[in-house]
């Protein structure tokens, strides 16, 4: 039978945590139930009682959500101390077993307000009832006893100190768990700690609420197409404390980003500082609409931050305006002469459209994800205007939405969208990454790849007729 826990989140990100909570809780195994009620599960709400099937289940969410501070064996909630009272009593079995021989400490805390010391000993001594036998300790005692007043948000308000005292909205009782030992990590990674970093550089916390998205773990593969200076990639290596553990591959259009100006990689001199430098498999410098991947189903996760114009614009291989003719023969001809001061090649960019980067972004992972993998990357979007709608109109066929977060900056923000293969059916075929066989599969893969093979060129698609009718014919894994 499931036991109830009582979580307590983080305020910061609310559409990040039950997002951060699921993915957590696949990786693991773990099934929980959250309350029917809407205004208990509520993510902009500090305290949520959610039902798990085991105390340990509860305890590895604590060590690895970023977004909980810790969680609680639930004994009671109320919006009075009598019907919290009611509701403790009515959970006896749970704690009775601590009264004899067990040292205890009683807390009393607020969400949005501070409690006056006489009353905390007031709502302290109104629990005497529990009938505690054991020592009190105050640094470490075996076991940690905590009253939660939930107040209404008053953030932005001015008001007399202690205002409102005892006008909460709900409260809570429980034993302490395990605290939040993933909230750490934040100051460990605090990109002005590092010893290379730019000024686009992903934010700490945003970063690990990132590597759960993606599920990442000991022995899994991740890749970064805009690795720029490395933010997405040294969460996932984190091996010392078993939280994340992932081999990491980067890329990116300008490897000036990854380098720095110094001989050792910045990159890689940032992963040394954490002790990485070995789960950084390489890196490498192409575009991804002209890359050097010939097959597919290599990665368990790619997570990006990819370059869109509020500070650094995309960019992609190509001239802004086409050459003429006459260009084009001058320039081939010049390049077909030896020349002694000869500098190397750097091939134009030009803009890449927001867009179609997108689109691309999600065709590629599509290619190169491995069954169930998943994509994480963020987007900008004007707040007022943004529908639910516009993050499916770029999704291709065997990609679904899994989640899709807002970090707000008012009147625009960014959104954290994370997409995982799912099975594609076209034609009444199904198609996973099992072989092709049928005739009736053979013909939807042909009708298929004739339909996305003319989006952009890339060698992750077969370009001819002759190559289609080899990939179905050959039973080569579905590339959609």
């Amino acid at each position: 039978m499931p036991s109830r826990y009582l979580f307590h989140f983080a305020q910061a990100h609310d559409e990040f945590r039950l997002p951060e909570l699921a993915s957590v809780a696949e990786l693991h195994g773990i099934s929980y139930s959250l309350p029917q009620e809407p205004e208990n599960r509520d993510p902009k709400r500090p305290y949520m009682v959610i039902d798990l099937e085991r105390e340990d289940h509860a305890r590895t969410l604590a060590r690895r959500c970023i977004l909980i501070k810790a969680v609680y064996e639930f004994y009671g909630q109320g919006s009075t101390y009598e019907e919290l009272h009611e509701a403790n009593r009515k959970s006896e079995t749970l704690w009775t077993r601590y009264i004899d021989d067990t040292s205890f400490r009683f807390l009393v805390t607020a969400y949005q307000h501070k409690i006056p010391q006489s009353r905390q000993r007031d709502v302290i001594e109104s629990f005497s009832y529990m009938g505690f036998l054991g020592k009190i300790e105050m640094k470490n005692p075996d076991i940690t006893l905590t009253v939660f007043e939930e107040y209404e948000d008053r953030h932005g308000t001015t008001r007399v100190k202690h205002e409102g005292d005892g006008s909460f909205r709900q409260l809570f009782f429980g034993r302490l768990l395990e605290e939040g030992s993933a909230r750490p990590l934040i100051g460990k990674f605090d990109v002005k700690k590092r010893s290379y970093y730019g000024n686009t550089s992903m934010e700490a916390e945003i970063s690990l609420l990132m590597t759960n998205q993606t599920l990442a773990s000991p022995g899994k593969f991740i890749y970064d197409p805009f690795m720029g200076t490395g933010s997405m990639g040294y969460p996932y290596s984190f091996q010392p404390t078993a939280y994340f553990g992932a081999l990491v591959f980067g890329s990116d259009i300008d490897g000036r980003q990854m380098r720095g100006k110094q001989k050792t990689p910045g990159v890689i001199r940032a992963a040394t500082q954490y002790g990485l430098a070995s789960r950084i498999i390489d890196l490498a410098t192409f575009d991804i609409t002209h890359n050097p991947w010939r097959c597919g189903e290599l990665f368990d996760a790619i997570v990006t931050d990819p370059p869109y114009g509020v500070r650094a614009g995309a960019k992609r291989l190509g001239r802004k305006k086409e050459l003429s003719e006459e260009k084009k023969a001058l320039t081939l001809q010049h390049s077909l002469k030896a020349q002694e001061d000869d500098q190397p090649y750097i091939p134009p960019t030009k803009p890449y459209e927001l867009s179609h980067l997108a689109t691309d972004l999600v065709l590629f992972a599509r290619y190169l994800l491995k069954p169930n993998g998943r994509l994480v990357f963020f987007l900008p979007t004007v707040t007022d205007e943004y529908e639910e709608i516009d993050i499916h109109t770029m999704l291709c066929e065997g990609m679904e939405v899994i989640a899709n977060s807002l970090q707000d900056f008012g009147s625009w923000g960014r959104r954290m969208s994370a997409l995982t293969q799912a099975e594609l059916q076209i034609m009444g075929a199904v198609f996973t990454h099992s072989l092709l066989s049928s005739s009736a599969i053979q013909n939807a893969a042909y009708a298929f790849l004739a339909r996305i093979i003319p989006i952009f060129s890339s060698p992750m698609y077969p370009a001819t007729t002759s190559s289609v009718s080899a990939f179905v014919k050959n039973g080569t894994r579905a590339i959609v």
